[in-house]
């Protein structure tokens, strides 16, 4: 390995429903500023790429995953070419399938990166999600698999009608008519493909909990939330930092089973009433896009899952974030320059102008 690792980080985009590799960025160089970071992009105008404080060192696009695995792994090989990236941290849900199920190719290739293993991951996808949480006694509501439209009018109907249609990958829609729900499902079969998940609609607050896995079945940190603010597609767009036992032991016990190894955010929805329960609506095997803020509070789990990766002594403790804080995103305008955008979309690939590095305070190691 290089004498200063180098680390790859994908989903750069930072629009009404941001990816997380920006924040990624943001958190390790929090910690080690020193760090070179190149992003591995599907689109030039992926707004992270353009940003002062976490853009990228270097970038370099990919072939979108319906290019196949093969055209995946050659690019990656045609990218080390020129820039022999020893760290990935992948933050799109669609790149983990490859990689969890051909761990080998990174080995082969050199690349460190914090995976769970191909059980684990097919263990909390949506589809056997309600298996999962019958070993872990933990609540989740009803989910049906669909492959025909009937199927899924069907679904729906035993449900209730009050649904939200699902991608097996990503995204979710609330539908309650008989054509939003058909509208709904073709969007997800034509995005993410068959099958289409149908769920019933938990009325409640929505909680999120963001942390790392060591495989072992134990977390070596976390941080939950209770969404303040969501978008017209339910993504938070603002948070406050809770502590709750009984939703940290429901956490513990997840993780425990799965003996999850890497990043993972866990979304519930706390039912209405008094004696409202925790239900589990989905697994996300990668750091969400707030990861950042409990970055910012000395929980600063990306740059935990580096150290993770390459078998470092943490360079900072991880701690509990503050209960009461919160976070609201904030947009604003990126500038760049057409001749960046111009070489990487003719390219592929373009290189930013050195940072000026402030060490760490409390670094003595030399990446």
């Amino acid at each position: 390995m290089n004498a200063s690792p180098v680390i790859a980080v994908t989903g750069l985009h930072r629009g009404e429903n941001p990816q997380p590799g920006s924040a990624v960025i943001r958190s390790l160089r929090r910690v080690y500023p020193e760090l070179r970071i190149i992003g591995l992009v599907y689109d030039s105008l992926e707004s992270g790429l353009f940003s002062e404080e976490d853009a990228p060192d270097a970038a370099f696009t990919l072939p979108y995953p319906g290019a196949g695995v093969e055209a995946f792994w050659q690019r990656l090989d045609a990218i080390r070419e020129i820039e022999r990236f020893d760290v990935l941290i992948p933050c799109l849900d669609a790149e983990m399938g490859p990689l969890v199920e051909a761990p080998e190719k990174l080995r082969e290739r050199g690349i460190h990166a914090c995976l769970p293993t191909a059980e684990s991951f097919k263990c909390r996808d949506k589809s056997k999600l309600a298996a999962l949480c019958e070993r872990t006694h933990c609540r989740t509501p009803k989910t049906v698999a669909v492959n025909d439209v009937n199927a899924m009018h069907q679904a729906a109907a035993s449900l209730g009608g009050n649904v939200f249609v699902k991608g097996r990958f990503y995204e979710a829609r609330h539908a309650i008519t008989p054509a939003a729900r058909e509208a709904a499902y073709w969007h997800m079969l034509e995005q993410w493909g068959a099958p289409v998940l149908v769920q019933e609609n938990v009325q409640g607050e929505e909680y999120n909990v963001i942390g790392l896995g060591n495989g072992r079945g134990q977390m070596l940190g976390s941080c939950s939330i209770r969404k303040m603010l969501r978008t017209s597609s339910g993504k938070g767009f603002g948070g406050m930092i809770v502590r709750d036992p009984q939703l940290d032991a429901m956490a513990e016990s997840l993780i425990a089973e799965l003996k999850w190894n890497g990043p993972f955010e866990l979304e519930f929805v706390k039912s209405e009433g008094s004696q409202g329960e925790y239900c589990l609506i989905e697994i996300n095997p990668r750091f969400p896009a707030w990861c950042d803020f409990p970055s910012s509070l000395s929980c600063n789990l990306p740059a935990a899952a580096f150290e993770l990766a390459l078998g470092w002594q943490p360079r900072e403790p991880l701690r509990h974030a503050i209960p009461g804080k919160f976070f609201i995103r904030h947009a604003i305008d990126m500038t760049g320059d057409i001749r960046d955008l111009a070489a990487l979309t003719m390219s592929g690939q373009f290189f930013r102008q050195p940072r000026e590095v402030i060490p760490h305070p409390a670094s003595s190691r030399s990446l």
